[in-house]
């Protein structure tokens, strides 16, 4: 599909009257407390910033995303026939895969708090391919009826086949997966909310890096009990001998009475290191990040970091699935469609435990009849037994019986055996009957004679 098929949306509306009232935060951007000027892609050279978007990106384009259906049972079943299921679960559009897409749609709600993804539909209405757009470009408003559209700036790299360098797209043609936000429609970014913590971050990290530049060392005076001829000779020539981490440790001499006067507070007062490792439970706080899932296990134990990942899938996942998932159905699916279609991410994988924790969940599941043995195998991902075999063969323990029902199998069954020795002994009677009639008659004659 070419740039001009993707970006042609009939005439151009008016100029945006007014901006929701979830757009108010954009006056947050600029410099911080620190000093230091905060956006989007300067918070992403903070290691612990990039650490926090690249797991939570990373892990919600790893998961598993399936389109399903209700069937007439009322259970749900993949829908492997609908044509959103290709682009959800393997290609978005015909330049990236599933994975790349939900990463970066991911990485834009990280960052800008919103995510925004053009619909492109044949004549149907049929969606076919899906785009993301920009956050930083996409601008939300109003009409003169309160009807909501979208305003995107797009550039020559992007589309070099256009005219006009403003589009209009209506919510029919976006679809818009707001974060955390005010007004329920525009999301507010969690790097412009956070920007002094990031900006403290940037403060830390330049001032560690100049503080190596200069060979370890801090900044000072030289002074000379007289008057220097050319004072700026004597500067350069000591910044040249000693200034640089290459230079670090070199012993100075000092000549004519001149002294060396540091000035600058030294990196242990200032608890540099301290501040540098704070900052990085600040940034995880943000993201609500495990700290050590981006490096910091101070506080990581053997008994606590299994608990740890499951909070992570429960508590900072999920609700981001939930809004991924809920998005999918409001935008790329019918009024008529909702009522049997929903996509669904699957947590499964994450939510296990170690292998015995599993393996022991597995046969309670199956010794209580809510779990078959392919059960067990689709999710541990092995091959399934067929069914003539007892794969999908549902069992309950025997032993589980009402307390007072308790030994009546034992009685019911003692009585079944009394019954067949009564039977068992008529039936020899019967046998022998002939033969006990002669030796009754052998008895009489003896008798007899």
């Amino acid at each position: 599909m070419s740039w001009k098929e993707l970006f042609s949306f009939g005439k151009v509306r008016a100029e945006p009257t007014n901006s929701t009232a979830g757009s108010a935060y954009r006056f947050l951007f600029g410099p911080s407390d620190a000093g230091k000027r905060v956006n989007e892609r300067s918070s992403m050279q903070i290691t612990a910033v990039y650490a926090c978007v690249r797991v939570l990106s990373e892990a919600v384009a790893s998961l598993p995303l399936h389109l399903y259906q209700y069937d007439d049972m009322g259970s749900k079943v993949k829908a492997v026939d609908h044509p959103l299921y290709f682009l959800l679960h393997d290609e978005p559009n015909e330049e990236m895969t599933s994975f790349a897409f939900r990463e970066t749609i991911m990485t834009h709600l990280l960052l800008w708090g919103n995510a925004y993804v053009q619909i492109i539909r044949n004549g149907k209405g049929e969606v076919i391919s899906l785009y993301p757009l920009m956050p930083n470009k996409m601008q939300v408003d109003r009409d003169e009826h309160g009807k909501i559209y979208y305003t995107y700036q797009w550039s020559n790299t992007e589309a070099p086949i256009n005219k006009t360098s403003t589009v209009i797209l209506t919510p029919h043609d976006v679809m818009h997966i707001p974060g955390l936000g005010y007004d329920g429609i525009v999301g507010y970014s969690p790097i412009a909310m956070a920007k002094n913590a990031i900006g403290l971050s940037m403060a830390a990290e330049e001032y560690g890096s100049k503080f190596y530049a200069n060979g370890a060392a801090p900044g000072g005076v030289l002074e000379h009990p007289g008057v220097l001829k050319d004072p700026e000779k004597v500067r350069d020539s000591w910044q040249k001998a000693f200034g640089g981490s290459q230079n670090a440790n070199k012993v100075a001499v000092l000549e004519e009475g001149m002294k060396y006067q540091p000035i600058s507070i030294n990196p242990s007062e200032a608890q540099f290191l301290e501040t540098r490792k704070f900052q990085i439970d600040e940034i995880a706080r943000i993201f609500r990040i495990p700290p050590h899932m981006i490096g910091d296990l101070e506080h990581a134990t053997f008994s606590n970091i299994e608990e740890q990942s499951l909070e992570f899938v429960i508590y900072v996942l999920q609700p981001w699935l939930s809004r991924i998932e809920s998005s999918i159905s409001r935008c790329l699916l019918s009024v008529e469609e909702k009522k049997q279609f929903f996509a669904l991410f699957n947590v499964d994988g994450l939510l296990r435990g170690n292998y015995q924790s599993r393996m022991q969940g597995y046969a309670t599941g199956i010794n209580n009849g809510f779990m078959c043995p392919n059960d067990v195998r689709r999710l541990e991902n092995w091959d399934l037994i067929p069914e003539e075999e007892g794969g999908n063969l549902f069992m309950v323990n025997g032993t589980m019986t009402p307390l007072k029902m308790a030994g009546a199998a034992y009685q019911k069954e003692g009585e079944k055996d009394e019954e067949k020795e009564a039977e068992e002994s008529e039936e020899d009677l019967a046998e022998d009957a002939p033969e006990n009639q002669k030796n009754e008659k052998r008895k009489r004659w003896k008798g007899d004679r």
